[in-house]
């Protein structure tokens, strides 16, 4: 009988000083239940709150289990599970929050539904405690990610989720800087499944997701998984050109009815048209530049992150 996978949990970490203790308490805990090696890799991105200096504490109180990896600054919290996932050393790898609205308690149940078969394991987050704008913007980007990718998971938004190593593995042999981790995944993966998990309020600290951030995440999504805007683009361009045309045929059959005084009267309606052409133009060159901006971005290859420090050694065999 061969023994079960060992298993990694990527925690990425940003002024979570409050939540921390606890999080690592009842990590522990869950992980030392599963009765199989384990580790923790916690990835403190760019924090200002004192954050760094309890999990470079942990590290040295929870050897063998606990790894700490410190980036030099934030770059954002899929750069930052990007890096944790270069560190784990697990079969079985785990992501979870920091803010414990989604409890480390679920974590058994994903492994299982990974032992089961499964390449990634999603989780649907049920009696949501998030804002209604909060919960609004999730649907809109479920249903658009699952219409783009022709993979129906129900919650994108969590990040509690469970990978096979081959998936991540994978993941990161992936250079593009734009990286949504949950749909990079499903790329690459055979079977898939969701397990409905618990939500909380979070207990400490703020969200680190504005509205701003929550409109750039889905823009970024948009545009880092498909081609489907320019092709929209496309579409659009062909109905504005048509329309002018049947408007440019409208003018010229009325001047023939109507004469040349009817004809001077529709100066109007001619620039109009012209800005419609225009504004197509200016949305056209917008979309066009974000993606030669991205090209430009991938081209240079420059690193995700940057690693100041790692505390901690994990004892899972590479």
């Amino acid at each position: 009988m061969s023994s079960p996978e060992t298993v990694s949990v990527v925690i990425p970490v940003f002024n979570e000083k409050e939540n921390l203790p606890e999080l690592l308490e009842r990590c522990l805990k869950t992980c030392r239940s599963m009765g199989r090696p384990f580790e923790l890799v916690l990835v403190d991105d760019g924090s200002r709150d004192g954050s760094t200096d309890m999990l470079e504490k942990a590290a040295g109180e929870h050897p063998g289990e606990v790894v700490s990896v410190i980036l030099n600054r934030n770059y954002g919290q899929h750069n930052a599970i990007m890096a944790g996932f270069a560190h784990a050393r697990g079969g079985i790898i785990i992501t979870l929050d920091a803010d414990l609205q989604n409890p480390p308690e679920e974590i058994p149940r994903l492994v299982k539904t990974i032992d089961e078969g499964h390449d990634v394991v999603g989780t649907i987050r049920v009696n949501r405690q998030d804002s209604f704008f909060r919960r609004l913007s999730s649907l809109m980007v479920n249903r658009m990610t699952a219409r783009v990718t022709g993979i129906k998971m129900r919650d994108y938004g969590c990040m509690l989720r469970a990978y096979r190593r081959q998936i991540v593995q994978a993941m990161l042999q992936c250079q593009e800087r734009s990286t949504f981790i949950p749909v990079l995944a499903n790329s690459f993966a055979k079977r898939t499944a969701e397990v409905e998990v618990g939500h909380s309020e979070r207990r400490a600290g703020t969200s680190k997701y504005s509205l701003w951030k929550l409109l750039n995440l889905q823009f970024d999504l948009l545009t880092s998984m498909t081609t489907l805007p320019l092709r929209l683009l496309s579409v659009i361009g062909v109905l504005v050109s048509m329309l002018g045309v049947g408007f440019g045929v409208m003018i010229l059959v009325m001047r023939f009815i109507r004469g040349s005084e009817w004809a001077a009267q529709g100066v109007f309606t001619l620039f109009a048209i012209l800005f419609i052409f225009v504004g197509a133009q200016f949305v056209a060159m917008g979309l066009l530049g974000e993606y030669i901006g991205r090209t430009y971005v991938d081209v240079r290859a420059r690193p995700r992150y940057f690693i100041r420090q790692v505390a901690g050694k994990s004892t899972l065999a590479e």
